[in-house]
């Protein structure tokens, strides 16, 4: 759309759209059926995901089906400019990245709401949905649902409801293979959110 600026290597996915005023720092890639907008530098969105508002991704990777609520923004350096930690999900625990810019990385079918915040380093599981006010934790275990005040488990046939919905948007259908593979992470994941 008009007004975008765009400073390569940059790719941009088939049916893709970069909104009006967006200001792209490569190297970034774009997925198919995506949406970008505001600030991005450095970053993957995969496939049917968006960040179609204004707001900050850097040093970034957004799984498919995530969206990214507008003004949401992340951290891609410590103010200390050390080197950054995240989850690691085979240790479960933070491990360092050997990185000094490490922005998100968020799992499938998982959202931001308005003004969301994120720190550097943060991991985002699978079928999030993260709001409200202040800075989640860096790891927000996937199927989760809330924000600083509380997460609790966002339970998984409100999950498949909303990513069946999310697919009908786009004329598509959450097949079973797919519920599946959401149902398998969610009893994998179990004991994450217990922590």
């Amino acid at each position: 759309m008009e007004g975008s600026i765009i400073r390569g290597p940059f790719s941009l996915g088939e049916h893709s759209t970069l909104k009006m005023g967006a200001k792209i720092y490569g190297p970034t890639t774009i997925g198919p059926f995506c949406k970008a907008g505001g600030e991005i530098s450095n970053s993957v969105l995969f496939g049917f995901s968006n960040k179609g508002h204004d707001g900050f991704l850097g040093n970034s990777v957004l799984g498919e089906w995530c969206n990214l609520g507008a003004d949401t923004n992340n951290s891609n350096l410590k103010n200390n400019y050390g080197i950054v930690k995240m989850h690691n999900y085979v240790e479960n625990k933070q491990v360092s990245t050997g990185l000094q810019f490490c922005g998100l990385v968020m799992g499938d079918h998982s959202k931001t709401g308005i003004n969301t915040m994120l720190n550097t380093g943060t991991v985002v599981g699978v079928c999030t949905n993260i709001f409200g006010g202040g800075f989640p934790g860096t790891f927000v275990p996937d199927f989760s649902w809330g924000g600083v005040g509380a997460m609790e488990t966002y339970k998984l046939d409100k999950a498949i409801e909303v990513a069946s919905r999310v697919l009908e948007r786009r004329s598509l259908v959450l097949n079973e293979k797919d519920k599946n593979i959401l149902s398998h992470i969610f009893k994998l994941t179990a004991g994450s959110r217990a922590l």
